[in-house]
C-alpha cells in the first residue's frame, strides 16, 4: 500500500530536497529506533510499523511544497527559548537529535512501545536560554546528513584477511560475525578484521547498523515467487565491502555525537514509564 507516501516523496525530484524522520510504530517489538531518509522506506525498515514525519509535504504531482511543521509549533519554540532566529528546519533537526538521546529513550521506553514520541523542551545548558536547543539542533542536523548520505562517507580502514590459495572473490552469499564481533566473515575468501567495538553501539531497533547490513545484504530466495534477491553488483564488485566500511564510519560518528549531547535533567522512572 502506498499510504501517505505520495504526499512525502511523490517524485524523484522531491527526494533531493525532502527528509523524513522514521520512527518505530505503535506495537513495535524490536525496540525504539529512528532514522532519517530521503526515499520511500519499508514499513518494517529496521524496526517495525515504521511511521514517517517528513519536513515537506506535496501534492501528488510534486507541486505545492509546504513545511510540515506548523506556525504554532514555531511560535512555541521561539517563545520558550526566547530566540526568534529558530526556523522550522531547526526544529526538525532538534527533534531528530532528541530522539537519539539515551536518557529520553530509557525514561520513556514503555511509552514508546504504545504511542508515538512526544517532544519535550530541553533544559537550558548555558548562559543563553536557547543554548540547549541549538546543541540538539546542530547534532540532529549532522546526524541527518550522515544517515542520509552514508554512501558518501569515507571508508573506515579495516584489515583484509584473505584465505591462502583461494581466487579473489568479492561476492557475498551470507556474511556472519565472529563471536567477539570484531571480525566479519565476508565469504570463504575474505574476512574483515579490526572492527571497533564502539561501532556496534549505534543501534537501529534491537540490532546495530552493522548487524542490519549483514542481515540484509545476503543472497536469498522469496519462497512464494522464487525470485532471487542478490545484493552483489556486477558494475561494482567491492560495493558491499565499501558499504560496510562506510557504515562503520557513520556508526562511530553517530556514537560520538550522541555522547556529546547535553543532559536532559531527567530522573529515570522505574520501569522506564512516565507521562510526557
Amino acid at each position: 500500500m502506498r499510504y501517505q507516501q505520495y504526499r512525502v516523496f511523490p517524485t524523484s525530484e522531491t527526494e533531493a530536497e525532502n527528509r523524513a524522520i522514521c520512527v518505530a510504530g505503535i506495537g513495535d517489538r524490536k525496540g525504539f529506533g529512528c532514522l532519517t531518509t530521503n526515499t520511500i522506506p519499508n514499513l518494517d525498515l529496521a524496526f517495525e510499523k515504521t511511521q514517517c514525519f517528513p519536513f515537506y509535504t506535496y501534492d501528488e504531482d510534486g507541486t505545492n511544497r509546504r513545511e510540515n511543521i506548523t506556525d504554532w509549533a514555531l511560535e512555541q519554540f521561539r517563545g520558550h527559548y526566547e530566540d526568534d532566529t529558530i526556523t522550522k528546519g531547526d526544529i526538525f533537526h532538534y527533534v531528530y537529535g532528541l530522539l537519539h538521546h539515551p536518557d529520553y529513550r530509557e525514561r520513556y521506553q514503555a511509552n514508546l512501545k504504545r504511542e508515538l514520541p512526544r517532544i519535550p523542551f530541553t533544559p537550558d545548558t548555558g548562559s543563553e536560554s536557547s543554548t540547549g536547543f541549538w546543541r540538539f539542533a546542530k547534532a540532529g542536523q549532522r546526524l541527518s546528513e550522515i544517515h542520509v548520505g552514508y554512501e558518501d562517507m569515507p571508508e573506515y580502514r579495516l584489515e583484509f584477511i584473505e584465505t591462502p590459495d583461494m581466487p579473489l572473490d568479492w561476492c557475498v552469499e551470507k556474511m556472519r560475525f565472529f563471536k567477539d564481533k570484531t571480525q566479519i566473515v565476508y565469504n570463504d575468501f575474505l574476512t574483515l578484521a579490526g572492527i571497533p567495538p564502539e561501532a556496534l553501539a549505534y543501534r537501529l531497533g534491537n540490532r546495530s547498523a552493522l548487524e542490519w547490513i549483514i542481515d540484509q545484504y545476503r543472497v536469498k530466495e522469496d519462497k512464494r515467487s522464487g525470485i532471487i534477491n542478490d545484493p552483489n553488483r556486477e558494475d561494482d564488485p567491492q560495493y558491499i565491502v565499501k558499504l560496510i566500511q562506510k557504515v562503520i564510519t557513520v556508526s562511530l560518528e553517530t556514537v560520538e555525537i550522541v555522547a556529546g549531547l547535553p543532559g536532559l535533567g531527567m530522573k529515570i522512572a522505574k520501569g522506564g514509564s512516565d507521562e510526557h
